[in-house]
């Protein structure tokens, strides 16, 4: 290290060739933590960073980015110095020497409190919402990068989102988000886990909805399940989740929005991106379900919907997915059967039942709970169902779960309901909104 260090302090004609020979090893965490506690070494770098030679600063800057990837808070803070130079350059000419310098801020960002303090005086956010108007694709990923390793730090919610908000970066990042069909998908992924991360501080929710957020992201979710490719590795999925979670999350944050996204085709879009990339990318079930169970929560129109469009047998397919999906499967039922008589019906009709009974034999009480709250509903508003339940011997299914202490009182219950179908209920609410992971 100490060789290295002095052949780039040399300032002989192979300075940059002794730079490479330093980003390589730079790769190694000892030789990266050895490195910066060299007396000087930081300084020496630094100074190379700023030289007027653009070749050699941008080895110096490849050096820093080495640095950048250390998980060890020490080498993070080791490189406080650069912050102010790293955000100067942003606004320089060379596009690859532009966004090497954001993914070693965004880098730096992850890993120390202390740069992320530093920066924030220094003025990140007016510098980011100057290089959002960048028409370079490879610069706006970049950006997205920074802004969202910054927006997920624990001090985001109280001093960085406000600042954001203050900011022209909302309207840039929706705008992008919804133009990444036409303009790159990379930066659109970025900014829309921005606004996932921006929504889930429980912060922003207001100023989101008043640049019209609810229906520019689902205008775009009819666009991504209509344009979904034949083959779907294409990587749309990676801008498909983070907008199911944004959708999600504004409902779940404000359940008004169901009024002002009252349109049947988001039905349709979930069902067709669930047909499309259930089977390479299972994990967007889960986030399909969730957002359906939002919109269904509470929400007579979509729940209608659902039947109307006949949705329903592609959603009873689900119930075997997983177990988070069943779960989800079973609660978006509630939220159907809780519409009452007409819609308990429909349920009855499909039929439901045989698909529930298997359910009930399952030794996981949150699944058998969910389901047995189903059952309550379809028995109240649907005396045929108990008696059809009986008859497929859904009596014995429910017998077995008398004796467990999380749900015999729901079971037994259950069981006086199929004995006296009008019997009084002792269950609960069945449907709410649920908020996506973070």
């Amino acid at each position: 290290v100490l060789e290295l260090l002095r052949g780039v302090q040399k300032g002989s004609d192979d300075r940059r060739r002794s730079l490479g020979h330093l980003r390589q090893a730079l790769q190694n965490k000892e030789t990266q933590q050895k490195f910066v506690r060299l007396e000087g070494s930081m300084r020496t770098l630094v100074g190379l960073f700023t030289s007027s030679l653009a070749d050699v600063q941008m080895e110096a800057a490849r050096c820093l980015h080495e640095l950048s990837h250390s998980s060890d808070p020490a080498v993070a803070e080791a490189c406080l110095p650069v912050t102010s130079y790293l955000l100067t350059y942003l606004s320089g000419h060379s596009i690859e020497f532009t966004e090497l310098c954001l993914y070693t801020l965004g880098n730096l960002v992850v890993e120390s409190e202390a740069v992320r303090k530093q920066l924030l005086p220094q003025g990140i956010i007016p510098v980011l919402a100057s290089c959002i108007q960048s028409p370079h694709e490879a610069v706006l990923e970049g950006l997205g990068y920074v802004l969202s390793q910054l927006l997920q730090a624990k001090e985001a919610p109280t001093e960085i989102i406000p600042l954001v908000l203050d900011s022209v970066l909302p309207q840039h990042m929706l705008r992008l988000v919804c133009s990444g069909l036409k303009t790159g998908v990379g930066a659109a992924v970025e900014f829309a886990w921005c606004l996932h991360y921006m929504v889930c501080s429980q912060t922003a929710t207001t100023a989101l909805l008043s640049l019209g957020a609810l229906p520019a992201l689902t205008s775009l979710l009819l666009d991504l399940a209509s344009e979904a490719p034949p083959d779907p590795s294409e990587g749309l999925e990676l801008l498909v989740c983070p907008v199911l979670r944004c959708l999600s999350n504004l409902l779940a944050e404000e359940t008004s929005c169901q009024g002002q996204i009252q349109d049947q085709r988001l039905l349709i879009a979930l069902f067709l991106i669930l047909q499309d990339f259930h089977q390479q990318h299972p994990f967007l079930v889960q986030e399909c379900l969730w957002l359906l169970n939002n919109l269904t929560a509470d929400g007579p129109f979509f729940c209608s919907a659902l039947l109307s469009l006949d949705l329903l047998p592609a959603l009873l397919q689900l119930l075997t997915f997983s177990q988070m999906a069943s779960e989800l499967v079973l609660t978006i039922l509630c939220n159907v059967a809780a519409q009452g008589p007409a819609h308990c019906q429909h349920l009855h009709q499909q039929p439901a039942l045989p698909l529930l009974l298997p359910t009930l034999a399952l030794p996981d009480p949150g699944l058998v709970g969910q389901c047995l709250e189903l059952l309550h509903l379809l028995f109240l508003h649907c005396p045929e169902a108990a008696a059809d339940f009986v008859r497929q011997g859904g009596h014995q299914a429910l017998e077995q779960h008398e004796s467990s202490p999380e749900l015999q009182e729901r079971a037994r219950a259950l069981l006086d309901m199929v004995r006296q179908p009008l019997g009084p209920s002792t269950f609960g609410p069945s449907h709410a909104t649920l908020s996506t992971s973070s």
